[in-house]
């Protein structure tokens, strides 16, 4: 028996216009109603999945990618690079001038020129600098870049830097080495007494790969790349078919 369903926004929950179906909020208000807990795990900020989170209105929210774990609300774990690793990873960006984002615990910030609202709608809370004279903590970095030879250089920047890239737009994510997906489900598991095995998560992209493979049951969706596929215990219909939907009522809803 499940206790805690945990789920991945962009590509998962989202459709392709990042919107939360209608279904999937019905299906998910119904679990629910049958006793098991719901969680956001995005590698989205908690700033960038605001209106994500109050639609759900999630028990726990895993933001960051691993890096800010709330539990009913509660912070339970946290993990950030300090003001000095943050600097030197926007440093390293802006010395061959690439385009950064940053994620601190209360703001988005970003150095693009163009519009990111036009082709990012829900960035609108998005904060645009230079990074001059930038001194924050920050839960991540992403740059822009197809090159792992210089992830791996960035990320040597800095101590117990993992990194990243997504497969839906060409950045890499850079977070410190105890942020991930599947590093904040322990805490999780400590705050609600239920166990990995008690846990079904959802997801699509390669952030998603070993928190599928950690919990109890991992769902990967149609629209997943193959490496989370291939993770997967199972697939479902993809994000705009709503697949979690789709999967959550034939093992949850129709078999009760």
């Amino acid at each position: 028996m499940y206790k805690l369903i945990l789920l991945d926004l962009d590509g998962t929950l989202l459709d392709s216009q990042k919107n939360i179906s209608q279904h999937n909020l019905s299906v998910l208000e119904q679990c629910r109603r049958k006793g098991l807990l719901v969680g956001i795990a995005t590698a989205r900020s908690e700033v960038l999945a605001e209106r994500y989170i109050n639609a759900v209105n999630p028990d726990i929210v895993i933001s960051n990618s691993g890096g800010l774990v709330r539990c009913h609300g509660e912070i339970i774990f946290s993990c950030m690079f300090s003001e000095e690793e943050t600097a030197a990873l926007v440093q390293f960006g802006l010395d061959v001038g690439l385009e950064i984002t940053v994620d601190t615990p209360d703001k988005s910030y970003e150095n693009f020129e163009k519009n990111t609202s036009e082709q990012f709608p829900d960035w609108s809370n998005t904060i645009h600098t230079d990074y001059s004279d930038f001194h924050e903590r920050a839960f991540k970095v992403c740059i822009h870049s197809t090159d792992s030879d210089f992830a791996k250089a960035a990320a040597a920047k800095v101590k117990d830097c993992d990194y990243i890239p997504f497969s839906d737009c060409d950045w890499f994510k850079f977070s410190k080495a105890g942020a991930s997906k599947e590093k904040a489900i322990p805490p999780i598991e400590a705050a609600l007494g239920i166990s990995a095995d008690e846990i079904i998560a959802f997801g699509d992209d390669y952030v998603d790969i070993e928190m599928l493979k950690y919990c109890g049951r991992g769902v990967a969706m149609g629209n997943a790349i193959d490496e989370v596929k291939r993770a997967a215990d199972e697939v479902t219909a993809d994000n705009d078919s709503d697949g979690v939907a789709v999967y959550l009522e034939k093992n949850f809803l129709q078999s009760a």
